[in-house]
């Protein structure tokens, strides 16, 4: 029986620099393991989602792999992004870290591999290269970074022979991240926003509850859709059960006005 989403509509996509795009919401798998990550991510499919970020760190990628095969989604309609970390920054470490993220996952290629965090123990020339390397080989779809501020994002860009598609970085609608945005912008980077719903601390600020009354959403449908209402901007909450899966993607029917996006501005710091 092929594989039918419980919940349809209208996905924004981004556009990456190589033609592919990027689903602007998915699924942060960060802190999940075993039979809950498994469960997480084949309920999140089931809704919709098609865009699944995890990491080398999070020891979760064999649970992802796991649900990727179970529920046979065609491998055309996922986006898969994940991460190595600071200990594999070496060129022939990266790569070998690369290799088996792909194991684990059961991919001959991920959609988006990124380098975790910077490590100024390692030249980050010698890291790209490896990084770009795997592109080239066609084990990366797309690559980019994550943590990295707009300095150091300026300094990957100077020195990747492939387009930098992506800097994940934390990012949520109390953070002003005006500069960083416009300077990431010029050069067709995207920012993935980590942490978009801020562990809850901002959800009941006035100015988000009178905007989540009006169009009928809750406070955190409507923080998640100004963030990917944002000109290359996509969102990864982290969710687990039923409730706040299904909540996370029904942010795809309705459109925040000039006038409410103004309000909202006030919640920046």
């Amino acid at each position: 029986m092929p594989f039918k989403p419980q919940k349809g509509g209208f996905m924004i996509q981004i556009q990456l620099p190589n033609g592919h795009s990027m689903p602007a919401l998915g699924l942060g798998t960060w802190d999940l393991r075993g039979n809950e990550c498994f469960s997480a991510v084949k309920e999140a499919l089931h809704l919709g989602y098609r865009h699944i970020d995890t990491a080398e760190m999070y020891g979760n990628e064999a649970e992802i792999g796991r649900a990727l095969k179970n529920l046979g989604v065609p491998r055309r309609e996922l986006f898969v992004t994940t991460k190595v970390w600071t200990n594999h920054h070496r060129a022939a470490d990266f790569k070998k870290a690369a290799e088996a993220s792909l194991g684990r996952l059961g991919l001959s290629a991920v959609d988006l591999l990124l380098i975790h965090w910077p490590n100024p123990s390692v030249p980050l020339s010698e890291t790209l290269k490896a990084l770009c390397q795997l592109a080239q080989e066609g084990k990366a779809l797309s690559i980019g970074v994550s943590n990295f501020s707009a300095a150091l994002l300026k300094e990957a860009v100077s020195l990747a022979t492939v387009p930098i598609a992506c800097d994940q970085v934390p990012y949520s609608i109390t953070e002003n991240k005006k500069d960083f945005l416009a300077y990431a912008r010029s050069q067709g980077v995207s920012v993935c926003a980590y942490t978009p719903l801020g562990k809850g601390a901002f959800l009941n600020r006035p100015e988000l509850l009178e905007v989540s009354q009006k169009y009928g959403k809750t406070p955190a449908q409507v923080a998640l859709r100004w963030l990917v209402q944002q000109k290359g901007v996509a969102a990864i909450p982290k969710a687990s059960g039923v409730k706040h899966l299904k909540e996370n993607i029904e942010i795809f029917d309705f459109k925040l006005d000039p006038l409410d996006l103004q309000l909202l501005t006030k919640l920046q710091k």
